[in-house]
Parts: C-alpha cells; sequence; structure tokens
C-alpha cells in the first residue's frame, strides 16, 4: 500500500509536528480539555478500601504496563468508600501514566479508578483514540526527557503539549486506519515471538538430551563413538537413563575448587581506575554458555593485593543470590566477579567446563529449586557442591561441547534473524503511527480499511 502525502501544508512551528496539513489546527492539549489528576485513598493499603466485588477496578502502574491500547481488566478492585476518594473513569476513557512507565497511554474499557500516578482529560471531545496514538507514538514528549522513569510530566507539562488536529471525520478515519495497520503489524510480531519461543525451547530440549543421553546417532558416528550405546539407570529420578559408561558425580567430588567472588572496597579508587580486569555480575548473565559483558573492569592491584579474586578461563559461575539465581556461564578468560557468584573450576585433565556449563545451564530450574524457601533465597556453596551430574569419559564430554556449540549457533543464529526482523517491524509500526498523526501521509483514501 502506498500513502501519499496531503496536498498542502502549513508549518506549525512546533519541532517535533513539523509542517502540517493545511486544514489541521495546532492546538495545546489545554486548550481542548484541562488535564487532570487521578487520587488515590489514604491509606492505600488498607483493606478498607478494597472490596472484591466493588464496581470499579483499581489501575496501578503495573496493570497499564501489561495492557496493550486498552485496559480490560485489573487485579484488585475497590470499594464503595476506596472509589469515592479517588477519581472514577468510564469505558473508553484515556489516560496516561506519569509514574513508573511514563508517558504509556490507555483507554479503558471498564470502569476503573486512577491513583495520582495519572492524568485523564474530562473534557476532550476529539476521537480519544486519535490522541491514544499521539501519545503512543512518543514524539510529542521530545524535550521533556527519555520516554520511560526518566521522562518528567504533569499535569501542565501534559496540558503544555501542541498537537495537529484534523477534523473529527478525519481523525476517526486516522485511528482506523492505525488500528487496522497495527493489528496487522501486531500479529506478525506475536508469531515471530511464538518463533522465538520455539527456537529457545528447541534449543533448551536439545541441550537437555545431549548431556544426558550423549550424541545423536549421526553426530555419535562422526565423532568415532557408539552410536547406539547401552543405557542404565542413573539412580536420580530427574536424569533417568544414562549410557551405560557414565557416571553421575557431586559437584564437590569433581569441580578442584568452589569459591565464591568478592568485591574490591570502592573507596580505594586504585582498584578501579585504568581497570582491565573483567569483573561480572549477576546482570552479566544471558543464555550464552559464555559471559561477554563485564559490570566493570577493575586493576590488577585489585587481584595482587587479594581484594579481589581472579578465577581461571572456563571457570563456571552461577548466581546464588537475587533476581538472577541459577543463572549458570562460563568464562572465555580469567575474570573477577562479585560475591553474588559462587564460582567453579575444574582440572582439564578431567573435566570439559563448556561440557559441565552446558549441562549446569539446562539445570536452572533446579538450581532455583533447590535455594531454601525464604524472603531472599540464597545457594550456597554447600547447596552447589551438592548439585549431581553426569559424568562421560572427557572424550565424550568434549565432543558433545564441540557438537552443542555448533548446533546452538545455529539455533541461535536463526533468534537473531527473527528478532532483527521483530525490531524492523516495531520501528516501521512507530514511524507509521508517527506519520500518520503528524499528517505527513494522508490516510483518507483507505478509510475503509
Amino acid at each position: 500500500m502506498k500513502l501519499s502525502a496531503y496536498p498542502r501544508y502549513k508549518p506549525s512551528g512546533v519541532d517535533w509536528l513539523g509542517d502540517v496539513p493545511e486544514h489541521w489546527e495546532t492546538k495545546a492539549i489545554k486548550w481542548e480539555s484541562p488535564v487532570l489528576r487521578g487520587a488515590s485513598p489514604r491509606p492505600i493499603d488498607d483493606p478498607i478500601y478494597f472490596d472484591d466485588g466493588g464496581e470499579y477496578s483499581w489501575v496501578r502502574i503495573a496493570d497499564v504496563t501489561a495492557a496493550g491500547r486498552e485496559l480490560e481488566s485489573t487485579t484488585q478492585r475497590l470499594s464503595q468508600l476506596g472509589s469515592s476518594l479517588s477519581v472514577k473513569l468510564q469505558p473508553n476513557e484515556l489516560f496516561i501514566s506519569i509514574a513508573g512507565s511514563v508517558g504509556k497511554p490507555c483507554i479503558t474499557k471498564i470502569k476503573c479508578c486512577i491513583h495520582d500516578g495519572f492524568v485523564f482529560f474530562p473534557r476532550w471531545k476529539g476521537d480519544k483514540a486519535f490522541l491514544f496514538y499521539i501519545f503512543a507514538s512518543g514524539e510529542p514528549y521530545r524535550g521533556l526527557g527519555k520516554l520511560g522513569t526518566q521522562l518528567n510530566l504533569n499535569t501542565d507539562t501534559v496540558g503544555s503539549i501542541v498537537i495537529g488536529l484534523p477534523p473529527f471525520p478525519e481523525q476517526c478515519v486516522v485511528t482506523r486506519f492505525l488500528n487496522h495497520k497495527t493489528e496487522q503489524i501486531d500479529t506478525l510480531v506475536r508469531k515471530k515471538e511464538e518463533l522465538i519461543e520455539k527456537l529457545q525451547e528447541k534449543r533448551s530440549a536439545l541441550i537437555a538430551r545431549t548431556v544426558t543421553r550423549g550424541l545423536p546417532p549421526d553426530a555419535a558416528k562422526a565423532a568415532g563413538l557408539n552410536p547406539h550405546p547401552k543405557m542404565k539407570d542413573s539412580g536420580i529420578e530427574w536424569l533417568g537413563k544414562i549410557p551405560a559408561d557414565w557416571g553421575v558425580i557431586q559437584l564437590r567430588r569433581f569441580a578442584t575448587r568452589i569459591q565464591a567472588g568478592s568485591t574490591p572496597p570502592t573507596a580505594e579508587e586504585r582498584f578501579y581506575e585504568d581497570g582491565t580486569v573483567e569483573w561480572f555480575g549477576p546482570g552479566s548473565f544471558g543464555e550464552g554458555i559464555t559471559l561477554t559483558k563485564p559490570v566493570k573492569f577493575i586493576h590488577q592491584s585489585a587481584i595482587d593485593e587479594e581484594a579481589a579474586r581472579l578465577f581461571a578461563s572456563g571457570a563456571i559461575m552461577i548466581v546464588t543470590i537475587g533476581a538472577t539465581l541459577g543463572k549458570v556461564s562460563s568464562l572465555a578468560k580469567p575474570a573477577s566477579c562479585n560475591q553474588q557468584i559462587t564460582v567453579l573450576e575444574f582440572d582439564p585433565q578431567k573435566a570439559a567446563s563448556r561440557f559441565v556449563t552446558y549441562q549446569l545451564k539446562c539445570f536452572e530450574s533446579k538450581l532455583r529449586a533447590i535455594a531454601p524457601s525464604a524472603t531472599l533465597p540464597i545457594l550456597s556453596q554447600g547447596d552447589v557442591g551438592s548439585v549431581e551430574i553426569t559424568y562421560p569419559p572427557l572424550s565424550q564430554q568434549i565432543a558433545i561441547a564441540d557438537y552443542l556449540d555448533q548446533a546452538t549457533a545455529r539455533i541461535d543464529r536463526m533468534i537473531a534473524k527473527v528478532r532483527a526482523a521483530i525490531e524492523k517491524l516495531t520501528e516501521y509500526r512507530s514511524a507509521l503511527i508517527t506519520a500518520a498523526v503528524t499528517g505527513k501521509i494522508d490516510v483518507r483514501k483507505h478509510s475503509g480499511v
């Protein structure tokens, strides 16, 4: 579908709008409607303000963050008293967040109450969906801060935003066009996201099967191994059967060292200035088996003075506290880490660390499960050491690691291509919205879409 420009334009005098169609008006939002804040009953955690059978839903930032264009449900409802102390919105009202997910617009499809982290437009007579798309483009916020938590919005800043307004019927045409096109794009994105999930599941299943059953027959033949080895019971329920020449061993008996990392004193600037030693934290862990994103670099003097520990290339790191507890990865070269990570080192004559890393990667959920149930679960070094893994002959460990390196790399390349396609679709979606609500494209001929 080729979309042309309008026949004639005029300057808007507004940077984010640029030139607008000649028949459009440019107005500050506050000229069309006052911008008002929501309100909260206090103290907000008092149960007297809540009732599961209440008439009005209670909107939290998390509800809006999770919603798309329309808010259809929330997790809480207010009592009659609670709703009387808040701000009530009826279905099809537009509001935007000025806290948390700052700048995110939403149209409610339910009766709801909003707190003072939101603003709304009680006298807006235009098409609310058109105004939604203006905010959704993110463009009106230029100069007000970065979209998200750093954006600084209040009733004055929102009310002072100048927008382009076509006649009401044309607003409806624009929103009908954008509803149709964004739904098409969103459907494509969802399908690609589902494909990524399937590829990730395939990757996980491939690793899990290979580190517990051995190489697939064709790969085993190519490596000079028995393609159909005899199997035996591992004695561990979640491992099941393993090749007869494999063993099962606890990590404390397999690793040569199990030790936590450490953090050099932050007051000692010399430990951090001109650092060359990679230093990792829980935020460094992703889906790969090798760590590539250090939190920072520390100076060699921190190692020399034992303010930090240096671990060997191939050492395996496990997050043992925090939101990413149980995450596993390994070092491509000697590096350090903080105390939230437990590190395992191995004798290369007995263990291929890449094989062990792959195995522990597929056991991440089990590592999380063995952490004592508490407000802040922690995996102790003893917990890590008690984990049992399969123990093939070294030649098979190496062959399996080599095979998985290649097989997972192929899947990772496919995932990367799909993610790149999603990024392009997302960029196109944003550009299309901006072009439509600023009049850079004329969608009037497509009013029947």
